[in-house]
C-alpha cells in the first residue's frame, strides 16, 4: 500500500496477507497508521516505511500492489471525467502505475468514480504481454451511491479486456 495514509486498507489486508508493506510520505498519517494497526492487533504484520513511493519503488518487491493514491482533492467531483495524468494534486496516475507493475503485475488501482474509461483500457495496455489489455473494474458503492472504481489488473483482472456491454451495468444514483 504506497500511500498508505492512516492505515485503513493495509489493516484490512493484514487480517489476511501474511506481510503487508505500508508507505506514506506524511510522517503523522504513518504514525497514525501505526497506532490503528495496534488497535486492530495486525500491527506486527505490517511494515510501515516513511519515504517517497515513486523514490522507494525501483527497490521494492511484492505479490501484489494496492494503489491507492490522492486524487487531488475535491475537484475532481465536478469534471465529467478524472484525468489520471493531470489530476492527481501533482502526481501522474499513468506513472504511478508503470512503477506498481514494475514491483508486480498484479495491480488494484483505486480510482475516483469518474476515471475516464479510455484512461482505463490505455492503463491495460501497458501491462506485461502476458496481460496485456486485461482489466477489470469494480464499482464501490455506498448507500446506493457510485462512490470509486477499482481497476484490477494482472491476475487480478481475471485475464479479460472489459467490453463497452459490461459499462452497461445498472444505472447508481450519482452524488
Amino acid at each position: 500500500d504506497p500511500f498508505v495514509g492512516v492505515g485503513g486498507n493495509a489493516i484490512q489486508f493484514a487480517f489476511t496477507c501474511e506481510r503487508v508493506l505500508a508507505i506514506d510520505l506524511d510522517l503523522p498519517r504513518l504514525l497514525l497508521a501505526q497506532h490503528n494497526a495496534r488497535v486492530y492487533g495486525v500491527a506486527d504484520r505490517i511494515e510501515f516505511v516513511h519515504g517517497d513511493f515513486t523514490a522507494l519503488a525501483p527497490r521494492l518487491r511484492a505479490d501484489v500492489i494496492f494503489l491507492s493514491p490522492p486524487w487531488g482533492g475535491p475537484d475532481y467531483q465536478a469534471a465529467t471525467e478524472f484525468d489520471a495524468r493531470t489530476m492527481m494534486g501533482g502526481l501522474d496516475g499513468f506513472e504511478l502505475l508503470r512503477l506498481a507493475f514494475a514491483i508486480s503485475p498484479h495491480v488494484a488501482y483505486y480510482l475516483p468514480r469518474n476515471t475516464a474509461r479510455s484512461q482505463l483500457a490505455e492503463m491495460a495496455g501497458m501491462q506485461e504481454p502476458e496481460y496485456e489489455g486485461a482489466f477489470e473494474t469494480e464499482r464501490c458503492v455506498l448507500n446506493g451511491r457510485l462512490k470509486a472504481l477499482v481497476a484490477y489488473f494482472g491476475e487480478l483482472s481475471g485475464g479479460a479486456a472489459e467490453t463497452a456491454e459490461e459499462d452497461a451495468a445498472p444505472p447508481i444514483e450519482e452524488p
